[in-house]
Parts: structure tokens; C-alpha cells; sequence
């Protein structure tokens, strides 16, 4: 059996998700045989799959993507509203618009949710989805609901289409390339730190990073016009496992200098400077962006991307030959620079 890598970083997540799709693609083979018309084979409308930011379908401008939002685990009740989680669970699932360059079509929200609190969270889940959809000219359209056991979380899914005229990818990162950022790291993380170590409630921008996050869309689709990214991610599990990820698509080596990020001054303020480094490294859930370009190429646009989007985009590494992730003078701590894992040792 041939093995195929799709393009993942490492790590306990990853490593299943390789096997699931292994033993999907093995599955489908052995189906393969039905009673399908031998002109029209399965997988003939799909020109990428798995193992980047979404799939691209049709003709390679439809990009497919989903996302998972659940209860206890990306969000608690008790941090935010119900309006909010909804926000938050599309926002997700649009980044993954941005990450491909696309512009966003509309998306699927599908509900679980048990009896007692669906009267009053749906209506408000779902307003939150038209909002986040709304705000890049998306729309909702369709999805599921389905009732919970009592006390069980609640689980949304989202699935968003959108159209990408020059769709970014994963790969495509080559040796002497630089490495760039959008905007600011670590805040999102430093809200939920902050709640889960019993020390209130985080400051009222620490609480917007994580209640109401940004999916980079214009500022995706202003890069890719004027061909300035090449290989294109968004920061969800972290920069540093995000950067793997773009490592190990394009076949590379990134060498990280932590030195050069641009930390939430908010995260810094709570929590101080070494830990906020750490949450900018490891912590998620940001939604800026991660890319790559040639030398040269960034620079002469930084003012002009700042100036359109008030953003600022930050070299803060390079691309070498070889494999995996470096991160400069990180010694002894490079443990807790993996990254969001769900089936890991955690943040």
C-alpha cells in the first residue's frame, strides 16, 4: 500500500487524521467497483483533497471547507454569549476561506443541542453565524439541528463555500523564502488562560480577541492579487504548529525567530512578556495570517497593506532546505511550542 504524507506537521491530531484518511481512501477502493459510469470515476471533480486550509472542487475555483465548534472544548458558556459562540464557530470555518484566498459564498450551520436550551441559544447561535457571514457578504444557506441528551455539550458544524479566481495553497514555499505574519499573536489565548486559571475575566480586548475573531479574507485576497504570498495558512492551531504545516506541505525547512513576533500588547500586560511569547508561539486561535514570499517581495507592499487594512505584516522567519520547524534560541522550552493538539498533551 502506498503511503501518502497529505502535507500535515506532526503530532498525536495529525497522526489520526493520516490514518482516517487512510483508511477512507483504502475504503473507497475497494468500492470502487460498484455500479458507478466508468466515464465518470469517483473523485473526478475534485482537483485538491485533503491536507490544506479546503478543498477545491469543479473547476478549482470552488473552495469546501468545515470546521467543528464544541462545547467544553473551544468554548464555555460561562465566557461567552450564545450570540458569540455563533460568531466565533463561522469565523472559524471562514478563515479557512481566507487561508485559500477565496471569497466566501455562504455556509451550513448545523446544531446539537439539548432540549432545555435550544429556545433560547439557537436563535441567538444562528444570528451570530448570519453576522459573521454577513460581515464578508456570505449568507446561510441551509444546514442541520439536531436535540442533544441533557447536560451533553453543544456541537456546531459549519461548512463554508466560497470561490477562489487564485487560490492560495499549503505548498509552494521554497528555499530563501521569508516568513510573514499578519497582525498581532497570543491575545485569544491569554482570554482563555486567563479564564481557566481562575483569574476572572481578561481584559475587554483580550475577551474581543477570542469573542470575536477576524477571518483574514480581504487582506488573503489582496495578497494573492497582486502575487505577493506563495504558499498561504491561517493561524488556528498556533504559529508554530501552523508553521509546520506549511513546512511540511511545501517540503521545506522554516527557521522561526521568536524575537521578530509581534505579541498582544494585552497578553503582554496580563501575563507578562515570556508567557505571552509562549501563547504567540503555541496558543491558536488567532485567525492572522502565515505565509511565505520571495525576498523582496513583501517588503515594498507593507505600507500599503498597513495603510489599507491597519494591519501590520511582520517577517518573522525564513525558509531553508530540509524539513520540520526550528525556532530560534528556544532550548529547553521547544516542548511547549507544538501548538493546539486535540488528542495531544494539550496547549
Amino acid at each position: 500500500m502506498t503511503t501518502v504524507d497529505w502535507g500535515l506537521g506532526p503530532g498525536a491530531e495529525f497522526d489520526l487524521i493520516r490514518e482516517m484518511l487512510a483508511a477512507a481512501t483504502t475504503a473507497g477502493r475497494e468500492e470502487g467497483d460498484g455500479p458507478l459510469d466508468a466515464a465518470d470515476p469517483p473523485g473526478a471533480g475534485v482537483q485538491l483533497g485533503p491536507g490544506d486550509d479546503a478543498a477545491l472542487v469543479g473547476d478549482g475555483r470552488m473552495a469546501v471547507s468545515t470546521d467543528l465548534s464544541v462545547e467544553g472544548v473551544h468554548f464555555r458558556s460561562e465566557w461567552i454569549t450564545p450570540r458569540e459562540v455563533g460568531y466565533r464557530a463561522v469565523t472559524a470555518a471562514l478563515s479557512d476561506m481566507a487561508a485559500m484566498a477565496a471569497r466566501p459564498i455562504g455556509g451550513l450551520l448545523s446544531l446539537a443541542i439539548d432540549r432545555e436550551r435550544a429556545p433560547r441559544w439557537a436563535p441567538e447561535i444562528a444570528a451570530g453565524a448570519g453576522a459573521a457571514l454577513g460581515r464578508h457578504r456570505g449568507v446561510l444557506l441551509g444546514g442541520d439541528l439536531s436535540r442533544t441528551p441533557d447536560e451533553a455539550p453543544i456541537v456546531i458544524d459549519v461548512t463554508v463555500v466560497g470561490e477562489a479566481d487564485r487560490p492560495l495553497r499549503r505548498s509552494g514555499s521554497r528555499p530563501g523564502d521569508r516568513l510573514w505574519v499578519t497582525g498581532t499573536l497570543g491575545g485569544a489565548a491569554a482570554a482563555v488562560e486567563i479564564w481557566t486559571s481562575g483569574q476572572g475575566d481578561p481584559a475587554a480586548p483580550l475577551r474581543e480577541r477570542f469573542s470575536h475573531p477576524e477571518a483574514r479574507v480581504a487582506e488573503a485576497r489582496w495578497l494573492a492579487e497582486r502575487d505577493v504570498a506563495r504558499a498561504l495558512i491561517d493561524l488556528s492551531d498556533g504559529l508554530a504548529a501552523d508553521a509546520r504545516h506549511l513546512a511540511a506541505a511545501g517540503g521545506v525547512r522554516i527557521l522561526l525567530d521568536p524575537k521578530l513576533l509581534q505579541v498582544d500588547p494585552n497578553a503582554e500586560a496580563a501575563l507578562g512578556a515570556e508567557r505571552a511569547l509562549e501563547l504567540a508561539l503555541a496558543g491558536g486561535e488567532d485567525y492572522e495570517l502565515a505565509f511565505t514570499a520571495a525576498p523582496g517581495a513583501v517588503e515594498e507592499v507593507v505600507a500599503e497593506f498597513r495603510e489599507r487594512f491597519a494591519l501590520a505584516l511582520t517577517r518573522v522567519g525564513e525558509v531553508t532546505s530540509g524539513a520540520g520547524l526550528d525556532i530560534v534560541g528556544l532550548g529547553s522550552a521547544e516542548w511547549r511550542a507544538h501548538g493546539w493538539n486535540h488528542f495531544g498533551d494539550g496547549r
